[in-house]
């Protein structure tokens, strides 16, 4: 039993609550006061570095979130279970989180190897990835500010694969995509907040991506967005120290063995 079973299908929440769920946190970093004390750049790097204007991000994601929408549809369409009465047998609550956790592992599997390519492959990065990379300094609102191609990719082929390999249905897909979103909203936030859980049971957070998002760290960190443990196994982990800037706020600098 979930809260929106006899208002809207499993389906519609599929599709249309990981964007809903996007713009409230999004949109909740975005309204926090400047917090200073916990930035990960200053407002001046920000305004300085980042070469694309906040409405010119929020079209890209909106573009971005229109392509998700409708492979979701189709997916839900090409895969659905129900019986004739439209009812979908729900696996047990165990079996549904095994099945997220598969989902985690398969998405950072995919996510690492198509993102580092789009690093080492000079026309797919001057063309395609760097668009992402215009934000130098993330913030929360840019985390799927992508080349549409690039979201098509890496993101919605990617959750699509996550979604088909581990079984789950739409239902649990809800839980699994509203999940990835928030983690990948709070990696992009700049903000290193005492307290955030992100921070305190994932490696890989704020910082961790902070560091790839960096000129000399762009080689490095490419694991997204869950674990750090493919950038481990193939030498592309940057580790990273918090160092406390006099004027307020942290940076976080590379660590070269």
């Amino acid at each position: 039993m979930v809260f929106w079973e006899g208002y809207v299908s499993d389906e519609v929440m599929g599709i249309f609550a990981p964007i809903v769920i996007y713009w409230l946190y999004g949109g909740f970093y975005q309204l926090l006061p400047p917090l200073d004390g916990y930035r990960l750049h200053t407002r001046k790097e920000e305004e300085e570095k980042n070469l694309l204007s906040l409405s010119k991000v929020v079209k890209g994601v909106l573009l971005q979130q229109l392509l998700q929408a409708a492979v979701a549809h189709a997916l839900f369409l090409l895969t659905s279970t129900a019986d004739e009465s439209g009812i979908t047998i729900q696996p047990s609550i165990p079996i549904q989180i095994v099945q997220i956790i598969i989902g985690m592992f398969v998405m950072d599997t995919w996510q690492y190897f198509m993102h580092r390519y789009m690093h080492q492959n000079k026309f797919l990065y001057r063309h395609v990835h760097s668009q992402h990379h215009r934000l130098v300094v993330p913030y929360a609102i840019g985390a799927l500010y992508n080349h549409p191609l690039e979201g098509l990719l890496l993101d919605t082929i990617g959750g699509a694969i996550a979604f088909l390999t581990s079984g789950m249905t739409a239902r649990t897909s809800v839980f699994f995509f509203c999940f990835a979103t928030v983690k990948t909203v709070d990696d992009h936030c700049g903000l290193w907040l005492p307290g955030n859980i992100f921070h305190i049971f994932f490696q890989n957070n704020t910082a961790y991506h902070d560091i790839h998002h960096q000129l000399p760290g762009t080689k490095y960190n490419y694991s997204q967005p869950f674990f750090s443990i493919w950038d481990k196994i193939l030498g592309t982990h940057m580790p990273y120290t918090l160092v406390k800037r006099p004027e307020g706020g942290f940076e976080a600098r590379l660590v070269k063995d």
